[in-house]
This record gives structure tokens, sequence and C-alpha cells, in this order.
């Protein structure tokens, strides 16, 4: 990410630096922001001095009341915090984005809220990050067309890396391509986000087990990376070939891509890609009978993992292997080791919600480890203390199943609670068009601001909206606000004024909620529409596709629409056998 200068320090080591030598800092708000923000990154690992360094600029960019000066002061002050607190970082992340908003500056506030997205990921809070690369997004395409499709590879690296959507990384790595395509690829400009885009490319594709088009796109960034002197990432796609090799079971191929890529990794301190390089060793001496090899690799990958306490859902594999070698070998220590270990994985990527379920292998799920972890502990038992952690950790990974077991029937209880909640409005509604007696008050009078508009036309308008809710003007897909303001003989800004005025809503918001609502009421009375597929759902009532009528289906209601049909049809079935 675009953090690439950090810093590990405590806040409490500042205090007593900030009150020195004051003259100092004084002289130092003389020197222009261009020579102080080259003052703070020339000194990258002396925390004490950058701080000194920001502080200078910051009362500088205060006196002279400069907002984007303010906006760099605060970003320096984040990368200061990324390692210590993630928290403080994201606050003076914001106030970069306070200060740097409607300035126009080329990376502000799109830099901030990408930098924002990143610590949200590491805190696996991936909605929000999402929210922020978007907000990052439409910022940048305003402001810096070249930083907007780097924004772009973020997403596409959240959607691969973190969120396992591969085909729709892959769209955006290839639209980047695209872009990148046009400008001067192999200049120091654009040469290493081209790269890193071919990259994403080739690793998608190795994800979707698309192997002959990964071979592609791997010797294409090789040859970019060798045209442009990019070792390092060169060797990063040696690797990535050697690691498609061996899914293609192309062993020895294999081996000697990744042990020409692996003293690269190293040398560069590339952590990620050292583990990866030594799980596909692994993977590859499996291959071809070596297990010892094997063994010793996958350990070194165990050894990475207990240092720096990250691993995914690809490089876990690992830890079956080694179970089933130290059971081949009498080993029921280390055995049980690497049972604890993958069974404590496993939680972990659970608790986390990341790649749910995708740790159950076929030998190796849950109820079999722990039914295999017991038999070791018990020969264990007369003469190994290790029994006893044994326990310990059965009785957490039993703890663990029950609290997400919990957590699912608390869910299951949440779900149904909002869909009575549903039929029981619904009810209220019939009830309120059933009673033609029932009163109806102009919302014009219960809105006191004066939103700049005549109220005559905010009448005509609302009366307007009322017919075209009635008329179900909604459910035709290609309605937009320029079609209806066209259709309403007013413009854009009054009819999106008045919606959002009136309706409490935007007008996608407005439309969507109005298309889920005609389709609770419809599926309610027709059984034959229950029978639909969720894509037929959605053209049927006016969205273009199945993930646009799920995503606006729970934000009005809470549940999906799935679960919504599945409960109407048990309705079904039990008001059938009662009235038999």
């Amino acid at each position: 990410m675009a953090l690439n200068k950090l810093f590990n320090f405590s806040l409490v080591l500042l205090f007593p630096f900030l009150s020195f030598s004051q003259t100092s800092q004084k002289d130092l708000t003389k020197l222009s922001y261009k020579e102080l923000n080259n003052l703070y990154f020339d000194n990258e690992n002396n925390p004490k001095k950058q701080i000194l360094f920001t502080n200078a600029y910051m009362a500088k960019a205060k006196r002279e009341n400069n907002n984007i000066a303010k906006a760099r002061g605060n970003y320096q002050i984040a990368l200061l915090y990324y390692l210590k607190d993630e928290n403080k970082a994201i606050s003076y992340l914001d106030s970069v984005i306070k200060y740097s908003k409607n300035t126009n500056d080329k990376f502000f506030p799109a830099a901030a809220y990408c930098e924002k997205a990143d610590f949200l990921k590491k805190q696996f809070k991936f909605k929000e990050a999402m929210d922020n690369y978007n907000l990052a997004e439409k910022i940048a395409l305003q402001t810096n067309v070249d930083y907007y499709y780097v924004v772009r590879e973020y997403i596409g690296i959240t959607k691969s890396e973190d969120l396992g959507e591969y085909n729709e990384a892959l769209a955006i790595y290839k639209e980047c391509y695209d872009y990148y395509k046009t400008k001067e690829y192999r200049t120091d400009k654009y040469a290493n986000n081209f790269q890193d885009i071919i990259f994403g490319i080739a690793d998608c594709y190795k994800s979707l087990q698309n192997t002959d088009s990964t071979t592609y796109y791997n010797k294409l960034g090789f040859k970019e990376s060798t045209i442009t002197n990019n070792v390092s990432l060169k060797y990063v796609f040696v690797l990535n070939e050697g690691a498609n090799q061996v899914l293609k079971k192309n062993y020895h191929v294999a081996l000697d891509s990744i042990n020409k890529a692996l003293p690269q990794m190293i040398k560069y301190n590339d952590v990620g890609n050292t583990l990866a390089a030594y799980f596909y060793l692994g993977k590859a001496y499996s291959g071809i009978e070596k297990k010892d090899i094997a063994a010793k690799n996958y350990l070194k990958v165990d050894s990475i993992y207990s240092r720096t306490k990250e691993i995914t859902a690809e490089f876990i594999d690992g830890y079956p292997f080694l179970i089933n070698y130290y059971k081949s070998i009498g080993d029921k220590e280390k055995q049980l080791n690497y049972i604890s270990k993958y069974m404590i994985i496993d939680s972990v990527l659970h608790k986390n919600y990341r790649n749910l379920n995708k740790l159950v292998r076929n030998e190796y799920d849950i109820p079999h480890l722990m039914s295999e972890k017991e038999s070791i502990i018990y020969s264990l038992k007369k003469n190994n203390l290790r029994y006893y952690w044994g326990i310990g950790v059965l009785l957490l990974v039993i703890l663990t199943v029950s609290i997400f077991g919990f957590y699912q029937f608390n869910l299951k209880k949440k779900y149904r609670s909002r869909f009575e909640q549903i039929m029981d409005k619904s009810s209220e509604k019939k009830n309120e068009q059933d009673n033609p007696d029932s009163i109806q008050v102009s919302t014009v009078f219960f809105k006191k601001d004066n939103i700049g508009i005549a109220e005559e036309l905010i009448t005509e308008i609302l009366e307007k909206l009322n017919d075209f809710e009635k008329a179900k003007g909604f459910l035709k897909s290609d309605i937009t606000i320029q079609n209806l303001s066209s259709l309403f003989e007013t413009n854009s800004k009054y009819l999106s004024k008045i919606v959002n005025t009136y309706r409490d809503k935007t007008f996608i918001q407005y439309i969507n909620d109005l298309r889920v609502e005609d389709a609770i009421e419809n599926l309610k009375k027709d059984s034959k529409l229950r029978k639909y597929t969720v894509h037929a759902l959605a053209l049927e009532f006016g969205f273009n596709s199945a993930e646009s009528f799920s995503a606006a289906f729970f934000k009005k209601s809470g549940i999906k629409p799935t679960y919504f049909i599945k409960q109407l049809e048990d309705l079904s079935e039990y008001k059938k056998l009662n009235n038999n």
C-alpha cells in the first residue's frame, strides 16, 4: 500500500522531546513546506526528529491558515502512528480529509481515504474499507486520473486477496491495464504501477485455476520488469510462475523457478512472498514424493506464521501435511502440536469472517481433528505433561465452536424477527389502504425548512411522485433522475432536493426502496413468483442484476430475498397443514 514509510515508536517518548529546543523549532518554521517535508522523510529512521519537523510544518500551516498544508501535516503524523496505534492514525487521517476537502489537491483527500481503508482492512472491517476506497475513487477521478487508477488497483487487491472475489478483481485489473497501455508505461512514472497490475491479473488467473493465462501474464510481467530493471518485481513473477507450475503438476519446473526467486524475496525482506515461496516448495517436493524436504519447507512457513501471526487460507495446507507426516513417523507430540495450531488458525479465520469454511478439508474437518487429538492426548497421558495443554486447547476449540453456534442461533433469531417486522408492516400498510377514511395530510406542511423551491412547485412534484408510485413507474429498469425530471417537466436538481427532503432518501435509495416494497408485497401474494430465481426477480422488479436486487433488499429489510422467500414458503406450508 501507499503507506511505505512507517515507524514504530511510543508517543510517551515524544513528550519530553516536544519541549526540546523551542528556538530551534521556531527557526524551522522559516523553512519552506517542501524543505520541511524533505527533512521529515529523510529521517525515516529517527521518529524523534520527524516529530520535530512535522510540528514545525503544522505550526507554519496554522500560522498561515493553509488548509492543504494542515492536511499534509496531519498525514505525516498519521504515518508515525501506523504501527503504534491504528485508531489514532485513522483519527489523524480524518483530519487530513477535513482540511483537504474541496481543495482540488492532486492527492488529498483521496490518499487519506485510501490509507484509512488500509487500516480498516487490518481490523477486518471490509465494508467500511470499501466505502473509503469508493470515496477516494470518486475524488481522484475529478482531481487526478493517474491516482484514480492507483485507487482502482487497491480495490482490486482487496477484492482478490481479502474477499476472494477474483472475477471482479480481474475486471478491475484489466481496466487499469488498458489505461496504462495508453501511457508511457516503461517510464519511471508508470512502470511500477503497470507491472503491479500485470501481477494482479496473473495472480487472479492463478486463483481461478486458469494456468495458461497465468503463464502468459507472468511472462509479460517478467519481460516488462526486466526492461525497466525492476529486479524485485521481476522475481515475484518468477515465483508466481513457479506456483502456477505447481498447479500444473510440473513440479521440477516449479522447483527451478521458486528456488531462483526465493533468495530475492529474502534479500528484499518480502515476508509475504518468502512465506509463499516456502509453501509452494513444500507442495512441489510433496508432489515428487520427497516428504522430508516438503516438511522442512512447511516448517519454515509455520515459523514465519509464528513470528508474524499472519497467514491466509491459501497457505494453510501445510498443516494437514505436517500432521500426517509426524503421524507417519510416530512423533505424537509434534502431531498434537500441529493439530492444535491448525485448529487455532481455523478459529482465527472464522472469527475474522475471512474465507469461512474454507479450512474444512475432506479428512481434516474439526470433528475429525478433535477426535484424533483426543486419541493422541490419551496415549501421552501417563508420561507427557502436554496432555494438560492439549485438554486446554481442546476446550478452547469446543468453546469457540459453541460460541460460533450461539452466534448462528442469534443471527437466525434476528433474521426471523426482521421477517416478522416486515409482515407486520405489510399488514399495517394493507389496513391503511383498505380504510378510505384514513386521514391524509400533505407532506409539505411537515417541512418547515425553506429549501429554495416555491411551495406550489413542491406540491405539484409531490403529487406527480404519488402518481408515479401508484403507476409503479419505478419498475422500469432504465429510470433515472434525469428522465423522471423530464417526465415531470422540472429539473433534476429540484426533483433530487424534494425527494431528499420529503422522502428522506437519495433518489437511488428512493427508487430501490419502492422496488423492494413492491417485491415484498408481490412475493407475499403470488406463490408462483416465489419459484423465480433471484436474477429473474431482479429483472421483474426493475433491477439490472441479482446482486443489486439482493443488496437493495437487504439494505431495506435487513434480510436477503432468498431468506424472505423461504420463510414465506414455510409459512404457507404451515397454514396448509393447520387447515388440513
